[in-house]
């Protein structure tokens, strides 16, 4: 599980069709901090994100585990809306 930020959005006019209906998004990974960390990801959103919002993405076989996600081509889910972030360092 990663930490991210929406930057964007993807669209796809031609596209596998177990995907037709997905919102697939641009997320730029953030540290704990909040700080932009090298990389970005293309991921499906199952949570209803929006732009500039901090997210919780998951990847490999737990992203087919989001719901509305079970066997489609998807290395990459959005899973949860951060609402604040607490370290105790």
């Amino acid at each position: 599980m990663v930490l991210g930020r929406i930057v964007g959005t993807v669209v796809a006019t031609r596209k596998d069709p177990r995907l037709e209906g997905k919102k697939l998004l641009v997320v730029r990974l953030v540290s704990p901090q909040g700080k932009d960390e090298a990389g970005y990801l293309v991921a499906v959103d199952t949570v209803g994100a929006g732009f500039r919002e901090k997210v919780l993405v998951v990847s490999g076989s737990s992203a087919r585990m989001a719901q509305g996600c079970k066997d489609h081509p998807i290395d990459a889910s959005i899973v949860g809306i951060i609402d604040s972030i607490e370290l105790d360092e």
